[in-house]
């Protein structure tokens, strides 16, 4: 299948889909976390009152904490029926006055806008994975958007975490169909976009183990703040960044 026709068939997935294929992201305890640790990675790099470039923002993850952050934030997804349940939650919120404006993006053609438009591009979850055979093209795109001293937040799905948490071939499912990463290959990712990396981190590195403990753990407010420090800073560390289900990664134009 050509770039178009998949590009074409992920739109017209997610358009079926739309918000019912959002569920709550906060659903799971592991969830929690996931999404804890890409806020705070997100605090580290998007300075307050930013102008963002926010892909495939879907049912609105992370809108809210840029707008909390006084970022000004143009919304994209590859959906149009997801941008219609991103304006559905956001609307009525104090978070709907950051969003300058809405629009169906594929994250491989950003022509659309001029160098260094934007202080940084956000690129949470599956825009880099469900890109095949041309991510260092879609990169270097959004490396081009930002500022000389701007930034790239993405992250991706790990190939080592998520056989760390389900051992490939052993429940009969086939392979996914997104793309997932070995941390050496996100360094040599962002080499080939014309990069340089800033830094990384995995996300659910010891919280992805038994879920009835991690789900003990949220039930007690303070054991779950210090569990959430622990596994932010755990998941900073070099060595696990192979380990947990997503790795994130800040780049900026070399």
């Amino acid at each position: 299948m050509d770039h178009s026709a998949a590009v074409g068939a992920v739109r017209r997935h997610f358009d079926r889909l739309g918000e019912q294929g959002q569920g709550h992201p906060d659903a799971e305890a592991s969830d929690r976390v996931s999404r804890e640790v890409h806020r705070r990675f997100l605090r580290r790099f998007v300075p307050r009152g930013a102008r963002v470039l926010e892909i495939g923002a879907g049912g609105n993850r992370f809108t809210t904490e840029l707008a909390a952050r006084g970022c000004r934030v143009v919304v994209t997804d590859p959906s149009s029926a997801r941008l219609a349940a991103h304006e559905r939650r956001v609307r009525g919120t104090p978070a709907e006055r950051s969003v300058l404006r809405r629009e169906v993006l594929d994250a491989t053609d950003v022509s659309r806008y001029a160098d260094g438009e934007f202080d940084a591009v956000l690129a949470y979850g599956g825009p880099l994975s469900s890109i095949r055979g041309c991510a260092a093209g879609a990169l270097r795109g959004l490396l081009r958007l930002v500022a000389p001293d701007g930034v790239v937040v993405a992250s991706a799905p790990s190939l080592l975490g998520s056989w760390r948490q389900q051992p490939p071939g052993l429940d009969g499912r086939p392979e996914p169909a997104d793309r997932r990463y070995r941390w050496s290959e996100v360094v040599a990712l962002v080499h080939e976009a014309g990069g340089e990396l800033v830094d990384g981190s995995a996300s659910n590195w010891a919280s992805a183990g038994d879920p009835g403990v991690l789900a003990h753990l949220a039930a007690d407010r303070d054991r779950w703040r210090r569990f959430l420090d622990h596994e932010v800073a755990a998941c900073s560390e070099p060595g696990a960044r192979d380990g947990g289900t997503h790795i994130l990664f800040a780049a900026r134009p070399a």
